[in-house]
């Protein structure tokens, strides 16, 4: 065996050279390294946008830096309804004489759109409840196809479903879809005075059904 600084030849388990005092190669088992810490992770504080540090002892920390939300509170997106539509009051403020009125004056023009506008609220203040008032053109084809017998039974509907969700506002009413339906037709005899009634019972319950819809939504 020889010295691998001088080559001096070397005795059998020297361990240093005795020309030149070198080390023999493989004469002492190598030192194991130096254990590394694990990086300690330090949070910066509760709302500050501060870096993050990962540093063992004795070394200068890394910057792990985050940009954090200047803003942390999110206001929650309002729940609007009819299918995400901003909220509309319904009128509550319907009046009997006037719907006489604007009819005459209109030559009942006004009160096929006082049906248009009661189908389309009756539909928002009753949504849900598994049913659905049909629109004014449906009205009018089918009161003809049955020489007017659906036009009974649209206000018999009306009547019934306004009593079915009076109580989801708080309310209750007497009248029905048979109290508007009679008035329709025996009321009828009456000097024709009595779909005037049965309109008069229409409007009052709406009126309050759209307050306490309105109240209830505009909250």
């Amino acid at each position: 065996m020889f010295c691998g600084n001088c080559g001096q030849k070397l005795a059998d388990g020297a361990k240093f050279c005795p020309s030149c005092g070198s080390p023999v190669a493989g004469s002492a088992p190598a030192s194991a390294p130096a254990p590394v810490p694990a990086p300690v992770y330090t949070p910066a504080p509760t709302g500050d946008s501060g870096p993050y540090s990962s540093a063992a002892p004795g070394q200068a920390p890394q910057d792990f830096s985050y940009q954090t939300n200047s803003n942390p509170y999110v206001a929650p997106t309002p729940v609007t309804p009819r299918g995400g539509m901003p909220f509309v009051p319904i009128q509550a403020d319907r009046s009997l004489p006037m719907w006489i009125i604007l009819s005459i004056v209109t030559c009942g023009i006004y009160s096929w759109y006082f049906l248009y506008e009661l189908a389309r609220d009756m539909n928002v203040m009753c949504q849900n409840d598994g049913e659905t008032t049909p629109g004014l053109a449906q009205f009018i084809l089918l009161s003809i196809v049955t020489c007017g017998f659906y036009a009974y039974w649209w206000y018999y509907k009306i009547g019934n479903r306004m009593q079915t969700n009076a109580p989801r506002y708080g309310l209750q009413f007497q009248e029905n879809g048979t109290t508007i339906l009679m008035w329709q037709i025996v009321g009828a005899l009456l000097c024709g005075l009595g779909p005037i009634f049965a309109m008069n019972i229409i409007i009052k319950n709406t009126n309050a059904m759209a307050a306490a819809y309105n109240a209830r939504m505009g909250a």
